[in-house]
């Protein structure tokens, strides 16, 4: 394989910059640019040096002998000072050895798939990892990436393989003199895993929200204050404002880190019946994004009557209560009465929902997971019927677990793989 280089650091300056080098003849490239390569076990300070011996910068070096290195192969990392001129004058150095070309988006982690370093579940959780703004992804994020979801899916594989060769041996041996009866192991295989696939599927979804942020949807009539309120919650300017009824149109989105969670406030577009058709558009939306949010924060006056009712989690609230009143539940945009109310409150059932988070985070786990499922489901069917159909019964556990073998890269995931890794940066 190509030997390749990049900047392992963000760009810009810093106060030191990585420089990393991977590949056969990595520190053989070292070797070009500074004098006497460290050992793995002896990381030291060098001099970078340029063609014609000039001093280019002064950096830590580290080196890595492969496999006991990310990417699986002999790396080589310059810790150097982080400014652009160092960076691009060593970066220019590397370019011209003609062993060494520059990484490509990911390609760093993409090697480290290939060479068995990680499964592809682990490289879904460190881009997550280096997305993560919150507490709570960091530590969902790390939890895939330190491979817990590929450990769940080998348990839930050796089960399958379990349960096949038991009924192909009880095919090989059908003409003995002396059956063996398999299956109640077979059926006790199943059922455990069809409810641990079950419980990861449930909590897939929640998974999700935690890496893609909840939503809160704050809902009401015209002018009742929501986009006041996402103002304050936002403490800037986000939404428009005014005492005219149907200025919020569109669906205004604030993110937030609420108590460690990603979450995102919806100001929504005042339901009412309205003959302006570009405001009855709004409405709809309001109507569709609220429905389908995490949590929705109800700002309703005692007369008023809205399209959709709130649910066992939402929050119903008086608007515009700039002092709040005995025994009245209410919040206000302006003073901030009842604010801190409402984010505790949104934080409990938030916290609530994510407790049943499971490891696996996104939608194509959870479509693996399924099809896996639906496989279980019709050997459960087969295995009722004798041993007629335990043929068929043992090709649906191996198409099963070809299934779950997706969810790590295993199997049928190469198209999956350009997508993935060009969400990574070039250094990554």
């Amino acid at each position: 394989m190509d030997t390749i280089y990049a900047q392992a650091t963000a760009q810009g300056r810093a106060g030191v910059a990585v420089v990393r080098i991977s590949g056969p003849h990595a520190f053989e490239v070292a070797g070009k640019i500074m004098e006497n390569v460290p050992a793995p076990s002896e990381n030291a300070v060098r001099n970078i040096r340029g063609k014609n011996g000039e001093l280019i910068d002064r950096g830590l070096v580290l080196t890595f002998k492969g496999p006991k290195s990310f990417t699986g192969e002999d790396v080589v990392e310059l810790h150097l000072h982080g400014s652009m001129a160092v960076v691009q004058a060593v970066l220019s150095l590397l370019g011209v050895s003609r062993h060494t070309r520059l990484a490509e988006a990911g390609e760093f982690t993409r090697r480290a798939l290939e060479n068995g370093k990680l499964d592809l579940a682990q490289v879904e959780g460190l881009a997550d990892l280096i997305d993560a703004e919150t507490e709570a992804q960091r530590k969902q994020a790390l939890r895939v990436l330190s491979g817990h979801l590929g450990a769940l899916v080998d348990d839930w594989r050796k089960d399958l393989i379990r349960a096949a060769a038991l009924l192909e041996a009880t095919i090989d041996f059908a003409d003995e003199e002396v059956p063996v009866d398999v299956t109640d192991e077979v059926r006790d295989l199943l059922q455990r895993t069809r409810v641990s696939i079950e419980k990861e599927v449930r909590g897939n979804r929640v998974a999700e929200r935690i890496r893609n942020g909840f939503e809160v949807a704050i809902v009401g009539a015209p002018n009742v204050g929501k986009s006041t309120l996402l103002n304050y919650l936002a403490g800037r300017n986000a939404a428009l404002t005014s005492d005219i009824a149907g200025t919020t149109r569109d669906i205004v989105e604030v993110r937030m880190d609420v108590e460690s969670l990603p979450v995102t406030f919806l100001d929504t577009a005042g339901m009412r019946d309205t003959t302006d058709v570009v405001e009855a558009m709004g409405v709809e939306l309001a109507i569709t994004r609220a429905r389908d949010a995490d949590i929705r924060v109800f700002l309703v006056e005692s007369d008023v009557d809205l399209p959709i009712k709130p649910e066992s989690d939402d929050i119903v609230l008086r608007p515009k209560m700039d002092a709040l009143q005995a025994g009245v539940m209410g919040v206000s945009g302006m003073t901030g009465a009842g604010v801190d109310f409402l984010l505790d409150r949104i934080a409990t059932v938030l916290k609530e929902k994510a407790a049943a988070a499971g490891i696996s985070t996104h939608e194509r786990h959870r479509l693996a997971m399924v099809n896996a499922l639906e496989g279980i489901a019709r050997v459960e069917g087969l295995v009722v019927r004798g041993a007629d159909g335990y043929d068929i019964a043992a090709e649906e556990l191996r198409s099963a677990t070809r299934s779950l073998e997706a969810v790590v890269g295993r199997i049928g995931v190469e198209n999956l793989l350009d997508e993935i890794f060009s969400s990574f940066c070039i250094g990554k």
